[in-house]
């Protein structure tokens, strides 16, 4: 197998270059690293095109300044609540606006991040993909420049209170004691604290990380705030977020299915999230990109070729191989949205079981 695009770094560095065979060593160390998935060449897939929201080199200047400014506060001697950090500011905002002028000439349907992130790396690809997805439902939902900007470093610097939480205790595999998940629970204060003394960084996007986990019906902390008392912003991002830890690969759990996420923010619809903005992530985000591989609940594995823009949710499918695993001479596509009895089961090779609903921390 050859590689069809780069693997990055958490750094935002070139791990792996376009057309390099892929050996049974680079596997083993890949899947060392927990890679969800790679793009391979393939003849039967050579005519799908795969458009990324944000240029390689937007995500990779994301990436470093994400990256840095995380690692600097993770490994300061001086790790106290309520440091300053002055670095966090200008750098950040220039990110937002290379990462606003990508979004915007791609208004027309989201493309899910292909996330190939590390787990070690999951605080900061995690950043990125929040901010990438909240600033593009800030698009299409009509927000300004200026606040696309404010929402858009929120939702970058919505965690960056977990800088000061124990490394130990956020790469933890099992669950969490009660003393422990209170701690875990702090980064929220944690966060607000280091942004609200920063010159650079808008006393809104501090509100956004001690907010983030708030819900509409009290559920949330860490005030248990209701309703209108929660910003429209910290709404946004809080969706998101559970979004994507849903279905990323956590160190303590296998992510969901990407439609198993969405029917789980539905679930909340009413008391936990606003269901004009579930509506709006439902409408906008193609939770199948294209270019990822499925499996189908017949057993049958094919390829993502292509989204419609009023049906992002049910993608056309190009299946390569029947149930028993056998590669077709004549792949066929099926188109989702108007055949409802196909139905995907599993993503890039994987049958994951049945999990609860589950949100973020």
């Amino acid at each position: 197998m050859r590689l069809a695009r780069k693997v990055l770094s958490g750094e935002g560095l070139v791990l792996l270059g376009e057309n390099m065979e892929l050996t049974a060593r680079i596997i083993a160390r890949l899947h060392d690293c927990h890679i969800n998935f790679l793009y391979i060449q393939d003849e039967a897939t050579r005519d799908i095109e795969v458009r990324e929201l944000i240029s390689e080199d937007t995500m990779r200047v994301a990436m470093t300044e994400i990256r840095s400014s995380f690692s600097q506060m993770m490994n300061s001697p001086v790790r106290r609540r309520g440091a300053a950090y002055p670095f966090v500011g200008s750098q950040l905002r220039d990110v937002m606006n290379r990462v606003i002028d990508d979004l915007s000439a791609h208004k027309e349907s989201v493309v899910m991040l292909m996330n190939m992130a590390s787990v070690d790396n999951y605080l900061y690809q995690h950043s990125l993909n929040v901010c990438v997805y909240t600033t593009m439902l800030g698009i299409n939902y009509g927000y300004s420049r200026d606040e696309l900007t404010t929402l858009g470093m929120g939702a970058l610097l919505h965690d960056i209170g977990k800088t000061c939480i124990p490394v130990e205790l956020l790469k933890k595999p099992g669950l969490l004691t009660l003393d422990e998940y209170e701690e875990m629970k702090r980064h929220t204060e944690y966060g607000y604290d280091i942004l609200r003394r920063e010159a650079g960084i808008p006393a809104l996007a501090a509100l956004c990380a001690l907010q983030h986990h708030e819900r509409l019906d009290e559920s949330g902390y860490p005030f248990g705030l209701k309703g209108k008392e929660i910003h429209e912003f910290s709404k946004w991002i809080g969706m998101v977020d559970s979004y994507d830890a849903m279905t990323t690969n956590r160190i303590y759990r296998e992510p969901m299915l990407p439609h198993q996420a969405v029917e789980a923010l539905y679930a909340g619809t009413g008391t936990q999230y606003e269901q004009s903005m579930v509506q709006l992530f439902r409408d906008k985000v193609a939770i199948y990109p294209v270019g990822m591989t499925v499996r189908l609940q017949t057993g049958e594995v094919g390829v993502v070729v292509d989204v419609r823009a009023d049906c992002p949710h049910r993608p056309v499918v190009r299946v390569l191989q029947d149930d028993g695993g056998i590669r077709l001479r004549a792949p066929y596509e099926i188109d989702m949205s108007l055949q409802l009895t196909s139905m995907i089961a599993g993503v890039n090779g994987d049958q994951p079981e049945e999990q609860e609903a589950v949100g973020s921390i």
